[in-house]
């Protein structure tokens, strides 16, 4: 980024903090926190914190669909998964997860006439981004907008005094910072082709980083907030400063402040998604280690399953606190009617902004408790493309039947009652644990994992594990589970790619044996999709165009496609 537009980011932050810190997360200082005023103070500093957190990296430039991070850009990869559609015009969401060609029936095709690759490069322009149409620039914006803020905190952190237990107390923070930036590199390396490493306050680069080296970065801090959060010698200066950078609405359920422990684990599992989110483990028609003849990353190697088995088997346990948003009643900072993904879905299907498509349904087995807990079919929704029978429950009404008191609720528009996770949890952690386990040829412990998920979210059906399935039967309960236990969670694009399914056909990749419905009320089962969707984005127009490639720069627009 050039100067003058880091600046504006980082200047951001700070009115950001000062002027909505007050207002939307009731940090109760009567006084504008900012680097001239009183971020001079330990209460300021918190509060700088928690406001440039929250409101750069999840907030600002969101309000376009629905009102955060957690609805716009997380739209965009439940759309690109395929378990939601749309046919709203806002943000181009009608028409950016509309695959090249559906085949579902002999002689029955459906064709997209403004294929998604061209469609997506032809708006990512200046001009598109001010109208609201350029789909690569929020993820961008918020996760580069975060970093800066990190990057601000972190320059202050030396001029502040501390109370208690001054060095726990400066640590706690620094940790917090190396946390959210590596998420932010995490965001950023997943999602784009290349992106900027930028580590110092006010400071700028031109030279553009391959997605490999920026979720090298994000591992970096990762480990670096590692290290950190272990030089931390006083547990109650750790929670005392904690809680204050937490807003006190999220601090409840699984959002509650976690001990060091705990975050050492959260780190470990968000470690292991780095390497599985950006690998390939290509799993098409019902064949596993398909392969793919074109794609902007390589194959999950052996050496990479041992990895990630090291570091899930050291992460998120059942019970741990995890990093989780909720919308509270008032200074919320995202709504409960329009903040997530879920909250858009969680009406009857012909009132929803996002509808749930046949294909996410279908991979509810027999008996789930989940899927009657959680949708209807009272309507059905027609579009050529997702004509759906399923409307996702808003459990704040009741919830659907039959019932149970440990079944996962999907949605709930009442404030304060859904838990948006915002980082990892135990069923990312246990899922990636059991994909490793199967694909390292210990078919029945991948399988147990993924029963232990069915388990915790309530879903009473009857174990797969020791029934004799082969590894390609287990990754098919695998990808399965992995679709409905993690569904709204910003994962779903991720899983579609690395399992090869986003892809051309032609190349190997593919979704076979879909559901699809048509407006006549056919349901075809072994529909093919063609998605070939671009697999890592290009650099938003707004980041390439006003801060050209500098001398060694990666490209900025993916080679590959």
């Amino acid at each position: 980024m050039r100067k003058y537009k880091l600046i504006y980011i980082v200047v951001g932050a700070m009115i950001i903090a000062g002027t909505a810190c007050k207002k939307q997360l009731n940090v109760g200082n009567p006084n504008s926190p900012t680097i001239s005023g009183n971020a001079n103070t330990e209460a300021g500093l918190y509060a700088l914190t928690q406001g440039a957190t929250f409101i750069n990296g999840f907030v600002n430039g969101d309000g376009w669909l629905g009102n955060s991070y957690f609805s716009l850009p997380w739209g965009y990869s439940e759309l690109l998964a395929d378990n939601v559609g749309a046919d709203a015009a806002n943000q181009e969401i009608s028409v950016v997860s509309v695959p090249d060609l559906v085949t579902y029936g002999a002689g029955l095709t459906l064709a997209n006439n403004s294929p998604h690759i061209g469609f997506i490069r032809s708006y990512n322009t200046r001009a598109n981004t001010g109208a609201g149409n350029n789909v690569l620039y929020y993820q961008w914006t918020n996760m580069y907008a975060l970093n800066a803020a990190c990057n601000t905190i972190l320059n202050t952190i030396g001029s502040i005094t501390f109370s208690g237990d001054a060095a726990s107390r400066a640590n706690t923070v620094k940790a917090w910072c190396y946390w959210w930036k590596g998420y932010a590199y995490a965001s950023i390396g997943s999602q784009y082709y290349s992106g900027l490493i930028i580590d110092n306050y006010n400071g700028t680069s031109n030279v553009y980083k391959v997605k490999d080296s920026i979720i090298a970065r994000s591992n970096y801090y990762y480990n670096l907030a590692a290290t950190t959060i272990g030089a931390i010698t006083s547990t109650s200066d750790y929670t005392t400063v904690l809680s204050q950078l937490i807003p006190s609405a999220f601090q409840v359920g699984y959002g509650q402040v976690p001990t060091t422990a705990m975050w050492l684990r959260n780190i470990n599992t968000m470690l292991a998604r780095n390497i599985m989110a950006n690998k390939l483990n290509p799993f098409v028609n019902g064949k596993v280690n398909a392969t793919i003849g074109k794609s902007s990353t390589s194959v999950m190697t052996a050496a990479d399953w041992n990895n990630v088995l090291t570091l899930t088997q050291k992460g998120v346990q059942q019970g741990d606190n995890v990093f989780t948003g909720r919308a509270s009643s008032a200074n919320a900072i995202f709504t409960a009617l329009g903040g997530t993904v879920a909250a858009m879905t969680a009406k009857t299907n012909t009132n929803a902004t996002f509808k749930i498509t046949e294909r996410f349904i279908q991979n509810y087995g027999a008996g789930d408790l989940r899927l009657t807990t959680n949708f209807n079919t009272a309507t059905r929704y027609n579009n050529p493309g997702f004509t759906t029978r399923y409307s996702l429950i808003d459990c704040s009404t009741g919830p659907g039947t039959p019932t149970s008191p440990t079944t996962v609720q999907l949605a709930n528009l009442n404030p304060g009652a859904y838990q948006a996770y915002i980082g990892t949890s135990f069923e990312e952690n246990q899922l990636m644990q059991a994909e490793a386990q199967i694909m390292l040829g210990n078919t029945n412990a991948g399988l147990a994992l993924v029963d232990a998920v069915r388990t915790y979210q309530g879903a009473g059906v009857p174990a797969v594990a020791g029934t004799g399935l082969t590894q390609a039967q287990a990754m098919t309960q695998l990808t399965s589970e992995s679709r409905v236990a993690l569904v709204f969670r910003g994962l779903s694009f991720y899983n579609a790619r690395r399992w090869g399914w986003i892809y051309s056909v032609a190349n190997g990749g593919g979704y076979y044996n879909g559901t699809f419905l048509t407006v006549a009320g056919v349901v075809y089962n072994n529909a093919t999709f063609n998605y070939n969707f671009l697999d890592y984005w290009d650099v938003p127009a707004d980041e390439s165009v006003l801060n050209p490639p500098g001398a060694g720069s990666a490209a900025t627009v993916n080679p590959n496609f």
